[in-house]
């Protein structure tokens, strides 16, 4: 099931505002351009920024998302007409030719077991041509990146149209390698209403998911720095054989 960020129609609306930097979203049209893509899989595209970036670039775009709430945010964006939405995982995408799938942001840390994370890849793989490309970030457990997820390291809060002031911050719940559990808190100042949404991200290493795109078919073309998480996570480009 998504969290609850994702999947409830109060706070869905709330992701974009309280993380209004997207530049995050720029390597990823960069390489779809510098892999010459015309057909992007966007998988767990959430409230649809980057698909609808890529199809005010004229990319040709299937974005998938398990979330409700946060497909009826992505269309209502500009260029979202341009874009294929579907509702589900990765498994629900048919055999499009794709010359490019990303998943970008934490989407490729939400597949808890290796069998979950392992049905994405193969999935992922019947969506792509032959010679198609994956392209994924997933931040390097070496960093310990959690410990900076407290309250006062996270605390944001944005006015939201219609809604009012909202504030939000992040604590971790709990640490059992490779996996990390956390809650992002959302008060509603105007009627003080308090929503939290629970989420739990694996940290694969990189000899982990290297494996993992082997046995699914791939070809490990090359792993990049992240340019907006320099040295604290890792770009990988894999290419369907």
């Amino acid at each position: 099931m998504p969290d609850a960020l994702y999947a409830d129609p109060r706070l869905a609306p709330l992701h974009d505002p309280l993380d209004p930097d997207r530049s995050d979203l720029d390597p990823y049209l960069a390489m779809a351009e510098e892999f010459g893509a015309r057909r992007v899989l966007d998988v767990g595209c959430g409230t649809g920024t980057f698909a609808c970036l890529l199809a005010e670039h004229g990319f040709d775009v299937i974005g998938v998302e398990p979330a409700a709430a946060s497909l009826d945010v992505a269309r209502a964006k500009p260029f979202a007409d341009r874009v294929r939405w579907l509702h589900g995982d990765a498994t629900v995408v048919p055999a499009l030719s794709a010359d490019l799938a990303t998943m970008t942001a934490n989407v490729a840390q939400v597949f808890l077991t290796d069998e979950e994370w392992h049905a994405t890849l193969r999935a992922v793989h019947t969506a792509l041509r032959p010679g198609g490309r994956l392209v994924f970030e997933t931040r390097d457990p070496a960093v310990r990146a959690w410990t900076g997820w407290t309250r006062e390291r996270t605390s944001t809060e944005a006015d939201v149209p219609g809604v009012g002031t909202v504030r939000a911050w992040c604590e971790v719940l709990g640490v059992a390698e490779p996996l990390v559990s956390f809650r992002w808190t959302y008060v509603f100042d105007a009627d003080g209403t308090t929503l939290t949404s629970d989420s739990t991200l694996r940290f694969r290493t990189r000899e982990e998911v290297e494996r993992s795109l082997q046995a699914a078919g791939y070809r490990v073309a090359e792993v990049r720095d992240a340019p907006d998480r320099p040295g604290r996570e890792l770009v990988f480009v894999a290419v369907r054989e």
